[in-house]
This record gives structure tokens, sequence and C-alpha cells, in this order.
């Protein structure tokens, strides 16, 4: 993957920078309403904001974008988002705030999706999870330093210079995305093919596994540093300590889940999710003692983000030669489940305190499990690896294949043609 390195590093640090942009906001929410005039609970609106124009606008825009080369399809959403935080950072009022807001999320989930099934294309389709990983660590990078960074800046200087550096490093990205993507033309597809591959029973199965089974994980992580502080009786300085570990955990969690998602996905995906379910299970018990709820939280750190790599592969190769609308709607799926986990995990907390959120996480991911079965056969096997330029053959008991029944069909055609 050597050639196609200045690429994904590319893509990894535009996945940083949007993924900042997602949850900054809630580190400034005293600032951004003592400054517009609104209460700390209206100012959480534009977090709110952000995650519905994602999951509204990702699959709109991922259909009617679907015949776009993709390369001048991503420098132009990187365009849209950095108009989106300028918009965010010059804004003389709530509303403004808020518009500029939707404006920068608009091409995320689909912004998101492209990374993926560029990063699979540059890196061939026998590297994909480990392709995936490497350009979601993006992510799990902006939750561990990005985050925590830009509310810093915002708390010393002002709300708006967050968004201002977004805004140029976004237009860094787009400047990095121009000289390093191939030229990569666009799929050979239609809309009605792209609804119709993720109406097929297994990517849809996925996507379900998507929801239901990462939902376990926004049910805990929500609510984990009051549970730390009022539970476990740690001191805020050292659950800052622990949740460091849980990011770095993080980050580890999904680079190892990606290179074993390259040998099996399905068996990666079922281990991934029996081990937090096993996990969230003894967390009651665990958090009662600081030595077993900090080995707690490091385990949930290498599990949170390790259902990633393997599920967006599973789309992958599933979506045959359709996958952008799939790949968008599962991107979307991750952040409806966090904040479907949250609600749920509220809901625990108002009932039976912070102890036991992760019986309610644990059932989640337990159902996670059982759709990850019907998404993946146990035996279902790999997708061929042989040269895809072998002429195909056929016979009487295999039919020919076609863009719906060839899992890799995309990132293998894509990747011979930039051969």
């Amino acid at each position: 993957m050597q050639r196609s390195s200045p690429a994904i590093a590319a893509l990894c640090v535009s996945v940083f920078v949007v993924g900042t942009a997602e949850f900054l906001v809630a580190g400034l929410l005293p600032q951004i309403g003592s400054d517009l005039g609104v209460s700390v609970a209206v100012a959480g609106q534009a977090v709110t904001a952000y995650a519905i124009g994602t999951v509204i606008a990702g699959p709109l825009v991922a259909m009617l974008t679907v015949r776009l080369p993709r390369k001048g399809l991503m420098l132009t959403l990187m365009a849209v988002f950095a108009a989106g935080n300028a918009v965010s950072a010059l804004a003389p009022g709530f509303p403004t705030l808020l518009a500029g807001r939707v404006l920068a999320s608009t091409g995320h989930a689909t912004l998101f999706a492209l990374t993926l099934i560029v990063a699979t294309t540059v890196a061939g389709p026998d590297r994909a999870g480990t392709a995936i990983a490497a350009v979601t660590s993006g992510l799990t990078v902006a939750n561990l330093l990005g985050v925590p960074l830009g509310a810093a800046l915002g708390q010393d200087l002002d709300w708006r210079f967050p968004f201002a550096v977004l805004t140029a490093l976004a237009l860094l990205c787009l400047a990095l995305m121009a000289v390093t993507l191939p030229r990569v033309a666009a799929p050979p597809t239609s809309v009605a093919a792209e609804v119709a591959v993720l109406a097929t029973r297994p990517v849809l199965m996925c996507v379900a596994t998507t929801a239901v089974g990462f939902a376990g994980v926004g049910a805990v992580f929500t609510y984990v540093a009051p549970m730390l502080t009022q539970v476990s009786g740690f001191s805020p300085a050292a659950v800052s300590w622990l949740l460091l570990a849980y990011g770095v955990g993080s980050l580890l969690g999904n680079l190892v889940a990606g290179r074993l998602a390259d040998r099996s996905a399905g068996a990666t995906l079922r281990g991934v999710f029996a081990c937090l379910t096993v996990l969230l299970a003894l967390l009651p018990p665990a958090v009662l003692h600081r030595p077993a709820a900090a080995v707690a939280v490091l385990g949930l750190g290498l599990l949170a983000t390790a259902t990633v790599a393997p599920l967006q592969t599973l789309i992958l190769r599933r979506a045959g030669a359709a996958p952008t609308l799939a790949v968008t709607v599962n991107v979307a799926a991750f952040m409806l489940a966090h904040a479907v986990g949250s609600v749920i995990g509220a809901g625990v907390v108002s009932t039976a305190g912070l102890r036991w959120t992760g019986l309610a996480g644990a059932a989640l991911s337990l159902a996670g499990l059982l759709l990850s079965y019907l998404a993946v056969p146990r035996r279902s096997p790999r997708p061929p690896t042989t040269n895809s330029a072998s002429p195909p053959t056929t016979s009487s008991t295999s039919p020919p294949t076609t863009s719906s029944t060839s899992p890799s069909a995309t990132v293998r055609m894509l990747h011979d043609r930039r051969r």
C-alpha cells in the first residue's frame, strides 16, 4: 500500500477535520450561548442541526451526485464544508450559526462514504479493511485530540476561532486531495441501481447491524464520565486520563480490526460484538471497583470503534457496482445509533441510575450480534482474489456474475481502471 500512502494520508486528515466539526460545538456551548444571547439548551441545537443535516442530506446528496466523477465531487463537498464553517465563524446571530452548521453537514455522510470507497480503490480489494481502518482512524483522533483542542481554543480565545481554524484546515485538505487523489470516474450506475442495492437483504442487514449494535456504545459512553466520578469515585482529573486511554484504545482497536477484516470481515464483526456484549454486561459490577472500572474503560475503547472497519468492508463487498448510497446510509446509521443509544442511556440513568447503562448497552450489542448472523452467514465464503483481468467463466451451475452478486466488483473495477 506504499504507492497509495499519500492518498490514504490525505483522506485520513480529511476525516479528522470533518469528524472534529461534528462534535466541536459540544465543548463550546456556554461561550456560544453567552455571545449570541441564547441559553445553553438552545445553543445545543447546533449539535442537533448538524446531526439532522447529515442523516437527511447524506442519502439525498449521494443520489443526486451518483454519476459525477468521484474526485471532483469530493473536492466540491470539501469546499461546501469549508464554506459552512466559515459561515459559522462569522455568524452574527444564532440562526446564521445554525445555517452554517447545516451547510457544513450536507456533504458529511457522502464525503465520508467517498473517502472509504476511494481508499479501498487506491489500496486494492485485498486491503479494503486495512484502508478503511486507516482512514477512519482520523475520526478516532478527532475525538481524542481534535474536539478537546478545539474546545480549549474556544474557551481561551473565542468560540469563533475553532471554526476559523476548521475552515483553513478544510481548504488545506482540499488542496491535499487535489494533489494526491487519482482521478476516479463515476461508477457505471444510476439512482435506481443505488436504491436497488440498498434495498437488498444483505445490505439492509448490515445497516441494521450498525444502527442497533453501535447504539450499545452510545448508551454507555455518553454517560461514562459521570459514571466514573459518581459511581466509581474517580476524580475529574483521573477521568480525563481514563478518557485519553479510551481514545488510544479506540485507535488501536480500529487498526487491528481493519487488518482482521481483510481476512474475514464477518468473523471479525461477530467477535467484536460478542466481546462487547460480555464487557458491557460486566460493567455494572466492574464500576464499583476502580481497577476493574479502569480496565473496563480501556476494553470499551478497544472494542467501540472495532466494528467500523468490518461493517463498512461488508457494505462495500455487498454493494457491488453501486456502493455510494449504501455506504452513505451506513455512515448515517452510525450517527443515528449514537443518538438513539444516548436517548436509551438517558432513560436508564433516570430510572435506574448511572451504574446500569451497561446492561442496556449489552442488550443492544447482543441484538447487533444476532443481526450480524443475518447480514453475514457464518460460512459465507470470502470474495475471490483472482485477477479481475481474467476472462469470466460460466457453466450451467454457475450463473454469470452481475453487479448485484459480485461482492467486490466496484473496488476491483475502479482499482483496475487506476492501474
